[in-house]
């Protein structure tokens, strides 16, 4: 009778946990519960599951009851190891009164140091299989001698008949779960990529720049961008952009598939086998598969943009170097060559007078450097004669030639500016000065500057057909004429001496009367003034010769 009882008490209690494992739905705590309640129902200090890892051939520590050691809960099992490896092997059960001293099983040092750790001694071990699949294996065990019935050996085979069972369950319901959560985020990606095309067709088909690209882009992904042309200059941008990360990332890759360039992911708009740019995406750490393929689309479109900005450009070109080639041969009305700049753009002004800049050697990317206030005062460009000419919209030639100076020297080119001309015989003529002034740079060796007429001193007035005196001395002389007309001072009667004397302060000092510190001080106010190489043999010649100008301007029998 109290056998029939405790059977009782047991099979209830295999109908609670069965009713405790239905309803419990997370992994981590059925796995509890089934340890659990193998401790309290053989009642045994410990009880502990393994779970079999297909990929590893082993069975590793999942779950525990009563443990107090740490590396026996990070134990791993090989296959025929230990009692717990040989009932995975076997998927038969095993149990011991005295683990340590049986050896029916193989002992191994990892597993007899975690078992001697955690202190077990008796080990009951049984298999978790569900039609025919082995699952893991289910333990109880105590720290002092005892012997396990065959009574409870079934009983622990039943628990884990049960907990085999809602294993699978549960991992079934998990991974459909994630399948069902995997396809939701797909179907969720695939509008949110229809929609980025939707958006992103929008633009092209309003005629739409890559500034609204790259701002739709940004606003799609909640990230900064950044567009950068063949060259590496910028195109486009939107968001707080980091700049310096988004300059090294440009160059990552020449291919059409996005890739991570640091912190940045960066993703080349190429266009039969071209690349015309590139754009970086920053400020943000991932980027799901959805959200990858839209930069690659907004690529593509980019590279369409950049493509039919180019051949519009291209159109644009072909169109100035005609009006150009009219314009410089002098065989054109003004009226009509006026006329036909307004149908190339309507909205530009057109000035009175030009700026006239030619560019010698290798000017291809000359306007991809040209900065943007230069571009805007940009009205004729265009090849002619062998040379890039450039008509600008800039009230002196000087300031021209001083905005022009950063693309010569990146572009390693002359640059001759001359003008301002008006249109028609006057622009014909400041374009043969600025041929006849690149020309002289070439052979002084001037490569990689731009310059005036003035720029060359005595050189730029020999190629010049008409020179402008005054204009010349003021150029050379005018910051030293300017200080003696606001202080009444006599720098330029100094520099006269100066020149004179065989550039000897001594000499000079005792022309001028006056002692040689003087003189010296004199010469170091010309420094400040002129900068330090004005007594360099070739500045020093034009600044004689300004003088000379100087004089025969202020003599009335000149």
């Amino acid at each position: 009778m109290d056998a029939g009882r405790k059977r009782e008490a047991e099979l209830t209690a295999l109908v609670d946990i069965a009713l405790e494992l239905a309803s419990a739905r997370d992994p981590g705590r059925v796995l509890n519960t089934i340890v659990h309640r193998a401790r309290t129902l053989i009642g045994t200090d410990v009880a502990y599951l393994t779970l079999y890892d297909a990929s590893r051939g082993d069975t590793y520590m999942r779950a525990t009851d009563g443990s107090v050691s740490a590396a026996f809960q990070q134990l791993r099992l090989p296959l025929g190891a230990g009692l717990g490896g040989l009932v995975a092997k076997t998927h038969k059960p095993y149990w011991t009164t005295d683990y340590p001293s049986d050896h029916r099983f193989r002992h191994t040092s990892p597993i007899d140091n975690a078992v001697g750790e955690e202190g077990l001694v008796a080990i009951l071990g049984t298999p978790l299989i569900v039609d025919g699949a082995f699952v893991g294996v289910l333990f109880a065990s105590n720290r002092t001698a005892r012997p396990f019935s065959p009574t409870e050996v079934s009983l622990l085979g039943s628990l884990a008949a049960l907990a085999a069972v809602t294993i699978v369950q549960v991992r079934a319901a998990a991974e459909t779960a994630a399948a069902l959560e995997q396809l939701s985020e797909a179907h969720a990606g695939v509008e949110h990529a229809a929609a980025a095309h939707d958006r992103f067709a929008e633009i092209v088909l309003s005629g739409g720049d890559v500034d609204a690209i790259a701002a739709a882009l940004a606003e799609l992904l909640g990230v900064w961008v950044v567009l950068f042309d063949a060259l590496g200059n910028e195109l486009a941008a939107a968001g707080e952009v980091d700049r310096d990360l988004a300059g090294k990332a440009a160059a990552a890759s020449d291919s059409g598939r996005l890739v991570r360039a640091g912190e940045c992911w960066m993703v080349a708009a190429t266009a039969k086998g071209e690349r015309l740019g590139a754009l970086v995406i920053g400020g943000v750490a991932e980027l799901s598969a959805a959200d990858q393929r839209i930069v690659e689309r907004a690529a593509v479109v980019t590279a369409l943009v950049l493509l039919f900005r180019r051949q519009a450009a291209e159109q644009s070109q072909r169109a100035q170097a005609d009006i150009l080639s009219d314009a410089l041969s002098g065989n054109a009305d003004p009226r009509a060559l006026a006329d036909r700049i307004r149908l190339l753009d309507s909205t530009r002004r057109l000035p009175a007078q030009l700026v006239v800049a030619v560019c010698r050697g290798d000017h291809t990317g000359v306007l991809a450097r040209l900065s943007a206030p230069l571009q805007e005062r940009l009205v004729l460009v265009g090849p002619y004669a062998g040379d890039l000419v450039l008509l600008l919209a800039l009230p002196d030639p000087v300031s021209a030639a001083r905005a022009l100076t950063e693309v010569a020297r990146r572009c390693g080119l002359a640059i001759g500016v001359t003008g301002p001309a008006r249109w028609g015989e006057p622009l014909v003529e400041a374009h043969q000065q600025a041929i006849r002034l690149v020309t002289t740079m070439l052979r002084l060796g001037r490569s990689g500057q731009a310059a005036t007429p003035d720029d060359l001193g005595v050189a730029g007035l020999v190629g010049a057909p008409e020179v402008d005196v005054k204009a010349h001395v003021a150029h050379v002389l005018g910051p030293v004429t300017d200080y003696d007309s606001q202080r009444g001072t006599d720098l330029v009667g100094t520099l006269d001496a100066y020149f004179a004397a065989g550039q000897s302060p001594t000499r000079a000092a005792t022309a001028l009367h006056i002692h040689p510190n003087t003189v010296q001080q004199r010469l170091d106010r010309v420094t400040a003034l002129l900068g330090p190489g004005w007594q360099h043999p070739e500045k020093a010649l034009d600044i004689q010769v300004a003088l000379r100008l100087l004089r025969a301007l202020h003599d009335p029998m000149t």
